[in-house]
């Protein structure tokens, strides 16, 4: 059975835009469903007495495929809700500044905008111009660190313009400086390779909904030990009574850990897509999809080198610089009217963004995409184009 079998995409539709929100295969949602049938037949049992276990298996399977110890990971609805969870956490103060770059997620972007300009700190983007240069990348960054520098805040692979950025190197020389370091990684797991305490981010978030393919509203925050006590909820709920002492009669309301204890338990919510994370792991690993992977970035690589051809632009990185998904620059044009023609017109799903003035299409090839797919994008660029200039 090929693999667009097992999703319950829409076949009359050239799904080009799995990094936006991701798509969850039947079986799957099968997974999520069934923990949902079982809470509702019970749901203080399910919710008050079991969740805890629950959730600390499904951590445990995420930690051991993420390279990290369960007990410094913790669900979160989405990576920008873990964004969101450091930022309100750090003590910033008139003149802080929190170091990043132009090619930020809009929504972080603005969580740290809000937080700046309520405290008086300040928001440094380092421009990191096309071609991205590999090479050059930390030093673009480490040169922009002054005195007031209180967090690095970087994509480990960046949404509008898909670039894989060399974190790790940043994050090291940031922590022999004494600087702490928050990798957003929504577009990582199930992505590229992960092996996060390897990595020594002080803060990674991710999301397991988009290349996991897990359902929607399963994500995490991955801290390091010494940071535990640093970080509060977004909602704060029976964790923090509990941590002064107070007696619950629900365990789940508690957790074993002071990390756990803080963020487990936001009050009633539907836990089902966090649960169902371990199935949407065995349904990557039964498809071996380390080959799924390659065969992806290939043809992510033809077409590319095709558009440019049909462009008669240069790439914005080099081969390896990114995974499944590619940034695709194009003539002027106007990208919005594009994408709403790529798609009323063609039945094309693909994202047109722009960047730094720029107009990119930004291509996302999953495993349920074939060259077919590529050739019908190619097809209907070459005549659309012409229209939207």
């Amino acid at each position: 059975m090929a693999l667009r079998d097992l999703f319950l995409l829409d076949p009359g539709t050239v799904f080009l835009n799995h990094g936006s929100f991701g798509a969850c295969p039947a079986e799957v949602l099968e997974a999520q469903h069934a923990f949902q049938r079982e809470m509702e037949r019970n749901p203080v049992e399910f919710l008050a007495r079991r969740s805890a276990a629950l959730l600390a298996d499904a951590r445990a399977r995420l930690a051991g495929y993420l390279g990290a110890r369960p007990a410094d990971l913790v669900f979160v609805a989405n990576a920008t809700t873990g964004v969101n969870t450091v930022a309100r956490s750090l003590a910033l103060a008139v003149g802080d500044e929190v170091l990043t770059t132009d090619h930020e997620y809009g929504a972080c972007d603005a969580a740290w905008e809000w937080l700046c300009g309520r405290v008086g700190a300040r928001l440094v983007r380092v421009p990191i111009p096309p071609p991205f240069r590999r090479e050059e990348f930390a030093e673009r960054i480490l040169a922009a660190v002054s005195s007031q520098t209180r967090l690095i805040f970087l994509s480990h692979l960046t949404s509008g313009t898909a670039l894989i950025f060399p974190v790790g190197e940043v994050c090291r020389r940031a922590r022999e400086r004494g600087i702490p370091t928050l990798i957003d990684g929504a577009h990582a797991p199930g992505h590229i390779p992960l092996a996060l305490d390897e990595l020594g981010a002080d803060f990674y978030v991710g999301n397991c909904h988009k290349w996991l393919c897990a359902p929607k509203g399963a994500g995490f925050l991955h801290v390091r030990p010494e940071h535990h006590g640093v970080l509060d909820a977004v909602v704060i709920s029976w964790g923090y009574a509990a941590a002064r002492g107070r007696d619950s009669e629900f365990e789940a309301y508690t957790g074993s850990s002071l990390l756990e204890r803080r963020h487990q338990w936001q009050g009633t919510r539907d836990i089902s897509a966090f649960l169902a994370v371990p199935a949407a792991i065995d349904f990557l690993e039964r498809h071996d999809w380390g080959r799924v992977q390659r065969a992806c970035h290939a043809l992510a690589l033809e077409t590319r080198n095709r558009i440019d051809n049909l462009t008669d632009l240069a790439p914005i990185c080099a081969d390896d610089d990114f995974g499944q998904m590619v940034a695709v620059a194009l003539p002027p044009c106007d990208a919005a009217a594009l994408r709403v023609r790529l798609y009323e017109r063609h039945r094309i799903e693909v994202a047109v963004t722009r960047h730094g003035g720029m107009p990119l299409l930004r291509v996302a090839f999953q495993g349920y995409n074939t060259g077919a797919d590529a050739d019908v994008l190619v097809a209907a660029l070459t005549s659309e184009l012409r229209a939207v200039r």
